[in-house]
Order: structure tokens, then C-alpha cells, then sequence
């Protein structure tokens, strides 16, 4: 974490009018143009519920492509005319994405819920339901989600929900294997719904320590040519283990307005020793320390995983990876740099609840079992 000298006095400008800074699109970019035009139908009709969840939803989708929460602020500020608990069924839904971006996973699963009860065949709330349970690790919860999505238990939608709990929880070959039959026997599948597909197939091929078979899912995602924050971050941590920093480095390259990939690409740049490791590990203090002082803490993991490998400073990289832990993030990264951490601050206690989850969930991750062995 900066020091209370590195982090300035919030700039306060003195003309609302005044331009603080650019969005990061193009001017020939085509997502610009199409949210151009969705805003355009919200001013002409400012109460359409439809017109304001298709503004907050492109917004949030653009959050979710490169990285930036400041387009979740955006997406928050379309949805305000409409108060709870009356909104219609889609408003509540991208209220209810917006909030689990922010981590206030109960408030979310209460917006899926009302958005359920007006819709009973919303695919979106029930799917996302489902992705907040595996995110807080309540499998049980998310097997129910998959199994009552509305559509054919055989559909690529339900196979891969059903199939991701699965790999999760002690079958990832079973889950694999299942996952690679239900992609290659659907034609009609988007390149969107295929980049999910293909990176969580990546994953699971990864932790089966298959690293030929990762590396071509992922090139294939990535080949889709389509901005996914995550499937950047994923690739680059794979490259990173791979002791492949060149890559990363050329990877993320122009991404830095992404909390998560400039930590990728300081952790490339410290292994090559590039000069510019320490500006971009500068920026990173900073913008945790700003974070923290505006009360947001969306990126703990990653600061953790900072202040781990870049800061060096085990300690308070363990409190921060166990703060993320019991506020409900508990995916396999998350479990990762808390072990990472406990094994480098030689605290296996702390490390308790991560090991109890790693022994009844069932999760199989040869690096994961490496080091909770060490811990032992």
C-alpha cells in the first residue's frame, strides 16, 4: 500500500462543465457508436424502463471488457429514476449485475430474486444467481440455479453452467470432457457465449496440468478478437506461471487502465527487469490507496497478490487475501493467493479456512495441493 504522501488531495474542478478525462473508446469505435445510440433513445424517452436497462447493461458489459469500473458509475446513474422494489423485471436484473460487480452479492441475489418473480423464465437472473453462489462457493446453491435455468438440460447454456459446479467440485475431467462435446456439437453458438466456453475449458485443462491443451484454448478465445478483461487476466496468469513474461508483456500492452492487468503486466515487467515495472508498480499503490480511501475494495485480490510479489510484504498480503476470503470471494484465485501468501508469512492457521475449503469442496489443483502440503 502507497504511503499517505504518495496518494494527492482528490481534485475538486471549478467548473462543472470542465473535462476530467476521455472514455477510453475510439471515435470509430463500433461499441461507442452503438451506446450512442442507445443513449440517444433514453433522452427521447427518458421513462422507458427498456431504453434505460439497455444503456446500463452496454455500460456494464464495457466495464466487464476492459477492466474499468468507472463505466459501472455510468450504468448506476441510467438505472436511478427507477426505485426498488417496484422497478420492472429488467431493471432490476442490471441492478442486480451492477451490484455483484461491486460485491454486494446479497443485494444482487435480492434484485435477481424480484426480477424472478416478475419473470419466472429470466435466463439472465437465474444464470447470474448461479455465478454469485460458485463465487461465494455455496455449490450446492449453484447446481440448483443450473438445473433450473429455462431451457433443455442438454443445451450448451445449461451444460456449461452445470459443468463449471462440476469442475469445481472434484470432477473437472467429467466436466471437461462434457464441456468439449456440448461446444463442438452446437452451430449456433455466439462468439461471445463461445469465449466463455473456451476460456473456462482453458482452465480446467490447466488445472489438469494439460498446458499444451490451456495454451490452444485460450489463443483459440483470444482469437475471437473480442475486449474480455478476464480472459486476459487468465492467459496472463497462466503465462506468468509458464515463466512466459515476454508474452504478457505484449499481451497487455495498451491495458493499463485495468487494475488487474497492470498487475500482470508489472509482475512480466519486474521478472524481465524493465524499466518501467516501477512506475506501473507506483501506479498500482496508488490506485489502491485511492480505492481505499473512497471505500471500495472491488480488487482485494489483486492488491493482495500486489503487495505479495511486487511489495514483497507477506504480512499484510495475508490480511488483505483473508479479508477478501470472508467477505465471499472465494473462487480458486482467491484461495491460490491466500495460500501463497499464509506459505510465505509460514502461517498455517490463517490459512485454515482456504484448507477446509480446498478439502470439502473437493477442488482438484496440483499447484493448490502443492502448497497446502508445504503448509502442513
Amino acid at each position: 500500500m502507497a504511503s499517505p504522501a504518495a496518494v494527492a488531495a482528490p481534485y475538486l474542478p471549478k467548473d462543472d462543465n470542465a473535462v476530467l478525462e476521455r472514455l477510453p473508446t475510439r471515435r470509430d469505435d463500433p461499441r461507442l457508436a452503438e451506446l450512442n445510440v442507445l443513449r440517444a433513445h433514453l433522452a427521447a424517452a427518458p421513462a422507458d424502463a427498456e431504453a434505460a436497462a439497455a444503456v446500463a447493461r452496454r455500460y456494464f458489459d464495457l466495464a466487464n471488457e476492459e477492466g474499468d469500473p468507472r463505466y459501472v458509475g455510468y450504468a448506476e446513474a441510467a438505472l436511478r429514476p427507477w426505485r426498488e422494489p417496484g422497478a420492472p423485471a429488467e431493471i432490476q436484473f442490471v441492478r442486480g449485475l451492477l451490484r455483484q460487480y461491486r460485491h454486494d452479492f446479497d443485494a444482487a441475489l435480492a434484485d435477481f430474486d424480484r426480477a424472478l418473480a416478475q419473470d419466472p423464465q429470466h435466463f439472465g437472473a437465474r444464470s447470474w444467481k448461479a455465478a454469485i453462489f460458485m463465487v461465494r462457493a455455496e455449490y450446492a446453491a449453484a447446481a440448483r440455479e443450473c438445473a433450473a435455468l429455462p431451457v433443455d438440460p442438454q443445451d450448451l447454456y445449461a451444460v456449461g453452467c452445470s459443468a463449471y459446479v462440476q469442475a469445481t467440485t472434484g470432477r473437472t475431467r467429467e466436466a471437461y470432457a462434457r464441456l468439449s462435446a456440448a461446444l463442438r456439437g452446437d452451430t449456433d453458438v455466439t462468439p461471445g457465449e463461445k469465449l466463455w466456453l473456451l476460456t473456462r475449458l482453458a482452465e480446467m485443462a490447466w488445472r489438469m496440468e494439460d498446458a499444451a491443451g490451456a495454451d490452444r484454448l485460450f489463443k483459440e478465445a483470444l482469437a475471437l478478437r473480442l475486449d474480455d478483461n478476464f480472459l486476459l487476466a487468465a492467459y496472463a496468469d497462466f503465462l506468468l506461471e509458464r515463466d512466459r513474461p515476454k508474452e504478457v508483456v505484449a499481451l497487455l500492452k495498451g491495458w493499463e487502465r485495468s487494475d488487474t492487468l497492470l498487475l500482470r503486466l508489472a509482475l512480466a515487467e519486474q521478472r524481465l527487469g524493465a524499466r518501467e515495472a516501477a512506475a506501473h508498480t507506483q501506479a498500482l499503490a496508488e490506485r489502491f490507496a485511492a480505492a481505499a480511501l473512497r471505500g471500495e475494495r472491488l480488487h482485494m485480490g489483486e492488491e493482495a497478490r500486489f503487495l505479495l510479489d511486487l511489495k514483497g510484504d507477506a504480512t499484510k498480503a495475508l490480511a488483505v487475501a483473508l479479508e477478501n476470503w470472508n467477505i465471499g470471494q472465494r473462487e480458486p484465485r482467491d484461495a491460490l493467493v491466500v495460500l501463497e501468501a499464509a506459505v510465505a508469512a509460514k502461517d498455517r492457521k490463517a490459512a485454515e479456512p482456504v484448507l477446509r475449503w480446498l478439502r470439502d469442496s473437493g477442488f482438484e489443483s496440483a499447484k493448490l495441493s502443492r502448497l497446502a502440503a508445504s503448509l502442513q
